[in-house]
């Protein structure tokens, strides 16, 4: 009989022919069952969209329009009730907006800079004085907003920009060309073209473009204002840091005056995960005018969602991507604008998911989904395809609590659908016999072992000693006290640590009563100033800082409690440092990845509980509180530098003393 050999874990196996047979008639028969399944799910979606487009062409269903907006509002505040958790969880919520509102008079006309200061701005001499092109679309602007927006970019500290404003108004709104060309006799610097006909955000922009003469391009939309330090600030980061993209932080305000803000937005550093998952950047974007590279600046087939396109397009270009942790950009509220909620602009949610599948096939990636999360239509879910089949070894360090073990490990055996894995239980120092005896039962499952380490407890040692026993080609780190909650916890965890790009991978953890326990964590925060949970202890159904809880994103670290690595990069980087005995080892692990080039990634879809302590106790006294004490310190001398610089994916503007993206005041 012909025969064939099959890499199996690094053992070659001889398979029959006949067996290749049977496995190519096996997928064969299972994908032209999904191939019919497919036509007839796209039968009952045409089907479906028939009696949608009936529906709404009715009469009736169009009357119905303010009740079905009431209704709609009633049930968004019960929705953001919900997501709170529970009343305490609300109670919660109106004391960080009673903070908020506490610092939000901070960050409006309080922080434009003093007559001193702006003399000082002016009269900077930088190195590289670039010029910078604002390119500002017009379209039947209101007056109002119209010399708001110009008088903003007037009043800059810096001096050397000039502003491009192509008019695409009606004929009913020509007092926009009669405004402008007026300020333009005034200001040399304010260039003004009125368009044959109006091309949409993405055509006028693009024909702002053709005016302009400067080494940087700024965006900047119609209706909304900029901090008078601003450009003084960017072109800062573009001397000191040559920047070739920048962007801040940014705040909604209505009724015309920014120091009635509606939300303000703090932002991390230049995060790609982010901002794949969500348009984190959005405003006020300034780059190099050498990024577009004779390429589009906007393109209009994602017109709506055009600016997420372009962050995407020329990030990936820029060398410096520089974020200024200031609120240096105001958005207003009003009716028409994306601001006051993505139904003003229903398209842009499929041009955004557009741009995103079109950034992600240009990085390789295919067979991906984007789906909208809970937390807002254009915040996506993105499901990448799993390449091969191969094998996670989860270790598993454990002293007696064979209960706590039963539950973990039979969690992952019923609810796991991903089946390529090895359980590599890490014995040290357990008595019960009771332990043993379940030892002696898991022996009876093939893919479970059982390892003993030999010395006093070590976290550190413990988990090095257990992935030194694995053969697969990732390691996950899994705490005895943990339990599966996501079928797919597995799949949701290796989809990011198969990239080539990436570290470790987290999961969100909660404790027994749902409330978070990890959601990735920020180096700097907490008593210690080492690191911290953020969004500890809140509810299961929170949001998050903006939507933080609802997508995957990269964070500076992951707990050791649930982390999934290459087995490779685990080794590279050397293991856990054996130093950590039980704090922070984890952490460390982390930045020392990320020090290799490696970015960190939490994901809230691979979600697990937590019995956090249960096996060890806590650190709060005795000995434990001297050991931790003393790690603590430990890990602050090691990484100095960086927690002097502050985590990269954490705003400086947030306090380091609570863990619920709390405002500094």
């Amino acid at each position: 009989m012909d025969q064939k050999k099959e890499r199996n874990g690094g053992q070659e196996s001889v398979l029959p022919e006949k067996d290749y047979k049977e496995a190519y008639e096996q997928e064969h028969y299972k994908s032209t069952y999904l191939a019919g399944r497919v036509a007839e799910l796209e039968d009952q979606v045409d089907d479906l969209q028939f009696k949608l487009d009936r529906i709404k062409n009715n009469p009736v269903w169009k009357a119905s329009t303010p009740l079905r907006k009431c209704m709609h509002f009633a049930i968004r505040q019960v929705d953001r009730v919900k997501n709170c958790g529970s009343i305490g969880g609300v109670v919660t919520k109106m004391k960080y907006k009673a903070n908020e509102r506490k610092a939000m008079k901070h960050y409006g006309t309080e922080s434009f800079p003093s007559e001193e200061e702006r003399k000082r701005q002016e009269e900077t001499v930088f190195p590289n004085m670039v010029k910078i092109s604002i390119l500002t679309p017009l379209w039947n602007t209101p007056e109002n907003f119209l010399r708001d927006m110009i008088g903003s970019v007037q009043k800059q500290t810096y001096g050397n920009w000039e502003l491009c404003l192509a008019d695409g108004s009606d004929e009913a709104h020509a007092y926009v060309g009669e405004i402008c060309r007026e300020l333009a006799g005034k200001d040399e610097r304010i260039r003004y073209r009125k368009l044959e006909k109006n091309e949409g955000i993405a055509g006028n922009t693009n024909q702002c473009l053709t005016m302009a003469t400067g080494e940087y391009i700024g965006l900047f939309d119609h209706d909304d204002m900029l901090h008078p330090c601003v450009l003084f600030e960017y072109v800062r980061a573009i001397n000191e840091k040559n920047a070739d993209y920048v962007y801040c932080d940014e705040a909604t305000f209505k009724n015309g005056d920014i120091n009635q803000m509606i939300t303000m937005h703090f932002k991390p550093d230049y995060a790609i995960d982010n901002l794949r998952a969500n348009n984190y950047i959005c405003h006020f974007s300034v780059f190099s005018r050498k990024l577009l590279d004779g390429t589009e600046l906007f393109r209009t087939k994602f017109d709506g969602s055009q600016d997420h396109d372009m962050i995407l397009r020329l990030t990936d270009k820029a060398e410096h991507v520089v974020h200024v942790p200031k609120l240096l950009y105001y958005w207003r509220l009003h009716a028409g604008s994306v601001a006051s909620g993505i139904e003003a602009k229903p398209y842009a949610i499929e041009s955004a998911r557009g741009a995103v599948a079109d950034h992600l096939r240009k990085h390789g990636f295919e067979h991906f989904t984007i789906t909208s999360t809970r937390a807002f239509e254009t915040i996506f879910k993105i499901t990448y395809e799993i390449i091969g089949d191969p094998k996670i070894s989860i270790i598993i360090p454990n002293k007696d609590h064979v209960e706590d073990l039963r539950r973990c490990v039979t969690s992952i055996i019923e609810k796991s659908t991903y089946d390529n894995y090895e359980i590599v239980i890490v014995e040290n120092n357990s008595e019960s016999k009771e332990i043993f005896s379940y030892y002696e039962e898991l022996k009876n499952n093939p893919s479970i072992k059982i390892v003993t380490f030999q010395g006093a407890f070590n976290y550190s040692a413990v988990n090095n000693f257990g992935v030194g026993a694995a053969t697969g080609d990732y390691v996950l780190l899994l705490n005895n006290d943990t339990q599966v909650i996501t079928v797919n916890w597995l799949e949701e965890l290796l989809m990011y640590a198969q990239r080539e790009d990436v570290g470790a991978v987290g999961g969100k953890l909660y404790y027994a009563d749902k409330t978070i326990q990890h959601a990735g964590v920020v180096i700097g925060l907490g008593a210690h100033r080492t690191a911290g949970h953020t969004h500890y202890r809140q509810k299961r159904e929170n949001l998050g800082y903006m939507g933080r809880l609802c997508y995957a994103q990269d964070v500076s670290a992951v707990t050791g409690a649930c982390l999934l690595v290459k087995k490779k990069l685990y080794e590279e980087a050397g293991g856990l440092d054996e130093g950590f005995a039980v704090s922070l080892n984890d952490v460390d692990f982390c930045l020392k990845l990320r020090q290799l080039g490696y970015l960190n990634v939490f994901t809230p879809f691979a979600e697990l509980y937590h019995y956090e302590s249960v096996s060890r106790g806590l650190d709060t006294d005795g000995e434990k509180a001297a050991r931790y004490n003393e790690e603590s310190a430990r890990f602050r001398e090691k990484w100095k530098a960086q927690l002097e610089a502050g985590d990269p994916y954490y705003n400086p503007n947030f306090t380091l003393d609570k863990s619920d993206f709390s405002l500094r005041v």
